[in-house]
Parts: structure tokens; C-alpha cells; sequence
């Protein structure tokens, strides 16, 4: 007696399963993960190391905090859910240093536990892991803790009265500028020559923009970041900075102090450029890195916030899947034609 057709077993078909799609095909068998995140780390030495100059022990405190933290948040919050152990890809390493400077120097201890375990919870592990997330999760793990310990985050966070670092006893460029702006006083003349070498206080990773040029351009140059979304920031950024100026000509804040201070730099090279949460296509990188500059400077010009790396990235981080549906690029030869009856 047969079988009925929904019990007939269907034999697997021969041989190796090809699939075809259009032309042309690219293989890369030395673009892995591991070999993307260690690109990142070397491209963030310069960073690392512009901050323990400035910041002595303080920064190194707080990278190996942060660094460790989320290499055991990624390992417990993975054994937890019953999955195989990724860590050799380096990318908790990647987060841990990120989120290292993204912090205070003065920033306590638990602040950074805390974030560690946030970033690579919230920000990766719900997602389904390495290369599921949504947001950024360095970015995910310095919201958590901003909102939930604003005190140690806030402009006085960064101020210590510790005469051996001495950038510590001032408050950021940023907050100074933003304070100054209210009351009218001037900027320093020297402060774009101390944005740019890095002797300022701030963040760990947003001190020296020198160090932030020398590593992003070796990530772009390395192919391990697009260099349309750091181009599409400085252009974004210097588009709304430019008409700042033309409308407030008397500002002493410039285009080249929104370029080289606070953390924008670190975003456009470091976070902004995660494959991961970043659009597919050359035209929608651009457009990508645009909104992110212009987002900083509208919550630089328009809100209580001096900085607003940390919002913008995580905003155009949920606009990205929408931005790989709108500009879907032209294949070559234009449209497949439709017949038509």
C-alpha cells in the first residue's frame, strides 16, 4: 500500500549543494572576524597610549577593568544560554576597550563592571551573539550606566583634585566651551593645538585626535573600515558647524574645535564603522556617517548635552536596516526587465 504524498521521504539530493547568484563573486578567506577585531586593536594603540600619558594610571586602571569585564560577561552570558564560547574572535576585547574610552578616568570601578556586563548582555548576547546585534554594544553599556549613575558620568565626574594629573583638575573642553558660551567668555587661543596633541582632560579616547587620525586611517586603509561613513561624518558634522558660524559669526568655537574635540572622532572611526551596525553599500555608509555628524552637532548646538557621540551612534545604529532597504544599488546593466501579460 503507498504511502500518502506528505510521507514519502524526499531523498537528499547528490553531491555538494551549489548556490548561484549573480556575478560578480568575491571570496576573502583572510577577512575574518578575529583578523577584523585585531585590526582594532592595533588601530586603538595609539589611543591606549595617548591616554596613559594624560592620564597616567587612572587609564590603565580603567582598561583593564573594562577589557577583562566584558571577556567574562561574553563567556558566562554565553555558557549561560548553552552556546559555544566565541572568544577567540576578540571582540569582547574590542568592546571592553572601547567602552574603556569611552569613560572618565575618574570613573569608579563598578561604574565599569557594570557597563562591561551591560554592553555585552544587553548590547549583544539577547541579539543572538557576534554579528546579531543591533546597537553598538560599548555604546549600549555607556547608556546604561550614564542613565543609571549620572553623578560619576556627569561634568563634574571627570574634575579630580589630583595636583599629579593635571588636566583632572579642569572641567572638559566641551563643558567649558558650553559654560563659556552662556557667560560670554573666550576661548584659549592654544586650546585646537591641545585638542589636537591630546592634553586635555575628557574621556579616555577623546584627549588626542592625533591618536584618532593615526588609527582610523590605518583601519581605512587595512579595508576594515569603510571610509565613507568617517567622510560621511566629517562632511554631516561640518555642514551644520559651517552654518553655526555663518550664523553667529561672533563664536569663538569653530568648525575645527567641533571637529578635533570630544569624542567625535572616536565615534566616526571606532563605533560608527562596526560592520556589524553599519549599512551595507558605499551610498548608504555616506549617508549613514552624514546623519551621525549632523546628529552631534544638533545636540551640541541645541541641547543641555556638550557632547552627543554616545546618542547619535546608538540613533543611526536603528535607521541602518532602513537605509539598506532605501538604497539598494543599481545592477549593472540597469533594472531586469518585467514582461508584462
Amino acid at each position: 500500500m503507498g504511502k500518502a504524498p506528505s510521507d514519502v521521504e524526499t531523498a537528499a539530493p547528490a553531491g555538494p549543494l551549489i548556490e548561484v547568484a549573480p556575478a560578480p563573486h568575491v571570496l576573502s578567506r583572510a577577512l575574518t572576524t578575529r583578523r577584523m577585531m585585531i585590526d582594532v586593536l592595533i588601530a586603538l594603540a595609539p589611543v591606549a597610549v595617548a591616554s596613559v600619558l594624560v592620564f597616567g594610571w587612572y587609564a590603565v586602571l580603567q582598561i583593564l577593568v573594562c577589557v577583562p569585564s566584558c571577556v567574562s560577561a561574553e563567556a558566562i552570558l554565553t555558557r549561560a544560554r548553552g552556546k559555544r564560547l566565541t572568544l577567540t574572535d576578540c571582540s569582547a576585547m574590542v568592546t571592553g576597550l572601547i567602552l574603556a574610552f569611552s569613560l572618565p578616568a575618574t570613573a569608579p570601578v563598578w561604574v565599569g563592571i557594570i557597563g562591561s556586563f551591560a554592553a555585552i548582555g544587553i548590547g549583544k548576547i539577547v541579539f543572538g551573539g557576534v554579528g546579531m546585534n543591533i546597537f553598538n554594544p560599548a555604546m549600549v553599556g555607556r547608556a546604561f550606566v550614564m542613565m543609571a549613575f549620572p553623578g560619576a558620568l556627569a561634568a563634574g565626574g571627570y574634575v579630580l583634585a589630583d595636583a599629579s594629573v593635571p588636566v583632572l583638575t579642569h572641567a572638559t573642553p566641551m563643558t567649558e566651551v558650553f559654560q563659556r558660551s552662556q557667560d560670554g567668555g573666550a576661548v584659549p587661543a592654544d586650546l585646537l593645538a591641545s585638542l589636537f596633541l591630546g592634553n586635555t582632560n575628557g574621556s579616555l579616547g577623546e584627549t588626542s585626535a592625533l591618536a584618532c587620525l593615526l588609527g582610523g586611517l590605518y583601519l581605512c586603509i587595512r579595508r576594515t573600515a569603510s571610509w565613507e561613513i568617517p567622510a560621511g561624518a566629517i562632511l554631516g558634522l561640518l555642514a551644520v558647524a559651517g552654518l553655526d558660524n555663518l550664523a553667529r559669526p561672533e563664536s569663538q568655537w569653530t568648525v575645527l574645535h567641533h571637529v578635533l574635540g570630544g569624542a567625535f572622532l572616536l565615534g566616526a572611526f571606532f563605533i560608527l564603522t562596526d560592520p556589524v551596525t553599519s549599512p551595507l553599500t558605499p551610498a548608504a555608509k555616506l549617508v549613514f556617517g552624514a546623519v551621525f555628524g549632523a546628529l552631534v552637532m544638533t545636540i551640541r548646538l541645541f541641547t543641555p548635552y556638550p557632547e552627543g557621540v554616545m546618542f547619535s551612534v546608538l540613533a543611526v545604529n536603528g535607521i541602518s536596516p532602513l537605509l539598506n532597504r532605501w538604497m539598494v544599488p543599481r545592477p549593472v546593466g540597469g533594472p531586469v526587465p518585467v514582461k508584462k501579460g
